[in-house]
């Protein structure tokens, strides 16, 4: 029986999720331009979409895709008359049998991954921190410039010429593909913890397209969050960005149903959650926390763990979480933490509460486009057993939200909250 289209289509998407990363970090290393590895990565799996048809999907196919991007990127840099030495270069790790290539023989960090390094790279200090975290994202995980943009909440143009600023300033300023000495991590720590903590939410609760869950980006960014509490031990924010991290993971057999669609935390089956994860993960945290006053990724483990370790949804310890959510108000006094606070207090205090925390949100319009705000609002007043005014948030959450799962879980509660 041969390989179909959709067989084929399926299979590019499925190695795009996995191999983007490393081919277009890859290509960065050997050719030194972030525009030519995205644009030989991208002629790669087009190639690949006809290629495959045609004598099927390859037994490797990240190999594949490496090579066949190497062999454009040589092609354009010969055409481009580029200097020799460079193309020499090329030539030798085209004809290597590792399809990654050999590693940098001055790289000095003891990192040898790819996409760590690019992490670091983007994460430059030279670069305003919003630069960082959307290069990485666009680079590393292969998200679209939408896909970013609306999880910084901005406008997909001013999101676009970020990227194009951030690509000039490290082309311009020379700024190398490596890991940094010891001495010089503490500048990168804020930004490569927020690249990272990014790329996990984007698997977590994707904001756009079919599925709600991406655990290709969430397993990624574990692993690479694995890496850098190596290379950093002593840091206990890259230890609580790992523990929050597995934390959340853990739950990921419960949070969706057979239809893909969202399942409420307070309805998921706990017997199904990861209990490995959820023990390494509290064991991670414990030992951040006793390293001084907890940081913004340590408080949300934290509030995590407040939820991971109950037995019960009716055991949440919502004031406990209230009070972390306000701890970390404290130190990240963005509109999204007032949110999740404003949830968690009216879970902990009574609906009206938590409304009276999202009315002040709403007067001030800084989530105005953010689908969660009216969601929230909408849970609230279905809790306070107000379903005509919850169906009303509901219609609007339903105008703004754009991932397909959530939009059906938001429609069978906005049926719930109307009347017969």
């Amino acid at each position: 029986m041969g390989v179909t289209d959709q067989d084929v289509t399926e299979a590019v998407a499925a190695v795009f999720r996995e191999e983007w990363g490393q081919v277009v970090a890859g290509l960065i290393r050997l050719t030194g331009d972030w525009d030519l590895a995205e644009e030989c990565a991208q002629d790669a799996f087009a190639q690949a979409l006809d290629r495959w048809r045609r004598d099927g999907v390859p037994r490797r196919p990240g190999a594949w895709l490496t090579t066949t991007a190497r062999h454009r990127a040589l092609d354009v840099l010969r055409r481009a008359a580029v200097g020799a030495q460079k193309l020499e270069e090329l030539a030798v790790l085209t004809r290597t049998d590792d399809p990654y290539g050999p590693e940098d023989p001055d790289e000095g960090s003891g990192v040898t991954d790819d996409r760590l390094r690019l992490v670091f790279t983007c994460c430059h200090p030279a670069l305003p921190i919003e630069a960082r975290v959307a290069l990485t994202l666009r680079t590393l995980a292969g998200l679209t410039t939408a896909e970013i943009a609306r999880a910084f909440l901005v406008p997909e143009a001013t999101m676009a010429q970020r990227l194009v600023r951030a690509k000039r300033k490290i082309r311009n300023a020379g700024i190398p593909y490596r890991v940094p000495p010891a001495h010089l991590l503490p500048e990168r720590t804020t930004g490569v913890l927020g690249v990272l903590y990014l790329l996990f939410n984007e698997g977590y609760a994707a904001t756009d397209g079919t599925d709600l869950v991406r655990t290709d980006l969430c397993a990624e960014a574990i692993r690479l969050a694995r890496l850098l509490a190596r290379l950093m031990p002593d840091e206990p924010e890259a230890l609580g960005l790992l523990a929050l991290l597995l934390l959340h993971h853990a739950r990921r057999a419960t949070r969706v149903d057979a239809a893909g669609d969202p399942v409420g935390l307070e309805d998921q089956d706990r017997t199904r959650w990861d209990r490995p994860a959820v023990e390494e993960g509290t064991r991670l945290l414990e030992s951040a926390l006793r390293r001084g006053r907890p940081g913004p990724y340590r408080i949300q483990a934290a509030i995590a763990a407040c939820h991971s370790t109950a037995a019960t949804a009716a055991e949440t310890d919502w004031a406990d979480i209230a009070a972390l959510y306000g701890e970390l108000l404290r130190q990240v006094p963005t509109p999204v933490v007032r949110l999740n606070r404003a949830f968690a207090v009216g879970m902990a205090e009574g609906p009206d509460r938590g409304l009276a925390l999202v009315a002040e949100l709403e007067r001030e319009g800084d989530l105005t486009d953010y689908h969660l705000l009216p969601a929230t609002r909408a849970d609230l007043l279905r809790r306070a057993g107000r379903p005509l005014e919850a169906a009303e948030a509901y219609e609007r959450a339903l105008e703004l939200v754009r991932n397909a799962p959530e939009r059906r879980f938001l429609e069978r509660r906005l049926t719930e909250c109307r009347p017969a």
